[in-house]
């Protein structure tokens, strides 16, 4: 069983009602206790499965009332009586079979969620050094026409984060959150293309370099490619595990391209600039595309009723403006000349 743990400050004269809805909630153990004069503190153990209600709950009196503060805690470890003796061996291997079968339809809650996508919509120095150092690696990869190389630079390439950060907010419609994402996207694709750029001045590249030739136009395999990486990124941060394994598999989607790009520029390559350039775009709209649908599938949605009512709205232009963005891009690569679809 997966327990969190929500800690509730509630103010004094909205404490009875507020205490009898929460009681009413399912819960594995509840405490109460007198924070001050003014304010008591509910703690409430409960399973991951009932935490999005219940901080929806708090939500929307915190948006009414002034003096309503809510913090959620991972529960590592919970020993009770009832927890050692209720159940027997067999029992046990029996609820861990279900719970880990149920575990994969499951997500974090909504509220995890957000702030699990707010820290990495953010533009910092760490993510802007890491960004860098990928550059450097997948570029000297490109110009030692090595596959391993390449390969490291995408393991160390955060570009997962703002990229799925971008299609979650526009599924809350939350455009300043969309803003932040997609500005902190475009700064690791900069940074990316201005490095390999800089790095083909002083290396001068062979333009015969397989990493490159493979990354200067779109083939069929591309969409699906891309297509997957978004819906394991979007699957992987709805269970908070966006890790190196899954952020590898949409820097092959991103990372390649880019350097592609800086170096045809660099070169002064535009038919192959062209290519590198439809090839970043398929592959960042194919994502976004991916992501929102997952998310719009886990159920992702605003509590108050504007936001909903906005975030409907976002949801379908999204998807509609993707869609749209992908269709041309088809268009332009079946009917244009030297960028084949194949």
């Amino acid at each position: 069983m997966s327990l969190q743990l929500i800690e509730a400050y509630i103010p004094d004269k909205h404490f009875d009602k507020v205490n009898e809805k929460l009681q009413e909630q399912p819960h594995t153990s509840y405490w109460v206790s007198s924070e001050s004069e003014e304010r008591m503190l509910i703690r409430i153990l409960v399973d991951s499965d009932e935490v999005e209600e219940i901080l929806n709950y708090l939500e929307s009196v915190s948006n009414v009332v002034d003096g309503f503060e809510t913090m959620l805690i991972p529960v590592r470890t919970y020993l009770s009586r009832q927890t050692l003796n209720s159940e027997s061996e067999e029992e046990t291997t029996q609820e861990d079979a279900d719970e880990e079968e149920k575990q994969i339809l499951l997500r974090a809650s909504r509220q995890e969620l957000i702030s699990f996508v707010e820290r990495n919509s953010v533009t910092t120095l760490n993510y802007s050094l890491m960004i860098f150092f990928s550059a450097v690696v997948g570029s000297m990869g490109f110009i030692k026409d090595s596959d391993a190389v390449v390969i490291g630079s995408m393991v160390i390439a955060p570009l997962i984060g703002p990229v799925i950060a971008t299609a979650f907010a526009a599924i809350l419609g939350d455009y300043k959150l969309l803003g932040k994402a997609a500005l902190t996207s475009f700064v690791g694709v900069g940074i990316v293309v201005v490095m390999a750029i800089l790095f083909n001045f002083i290396f001068h590249m062979s333009g015969e370099s397989s990493q490159y030739t493979s990354r200067t136009g779109v083939t069929g395999s591309d969409f699906f490619l891309a297509l997957a990486a978004g819906g394991a990124g979007a699957i992987a941060t709805l269970n908070r595990k966006a890790g190196n394994l899954v952020g590898v598999m949409v820097a092959v989607a991103l990372l390649p391209p880019n350097v592609a790009l800086g170096m045809s520029i660099g070169k002064g390559l535009w038919g192959e600039a062209y290519g590198s350039f439809l090839l970043v775009t398929v592959n960042i709209m194919c994502i976004l595309l991916s992501a929102v649908i997952v998310f719009s599938l886990a159920g992702i949605r605003p509590v108050r009723w504007k936001e909903v009512q906005r975030a409907n709205v976002s949801r379908s232009l999204s998807i509609v403006f993707v869609l749209i963005i992908v269709a041309s891009l088809v268009g332009v690569i079946f009917l244009g000349e030297g960028v084949p679809l194949q």
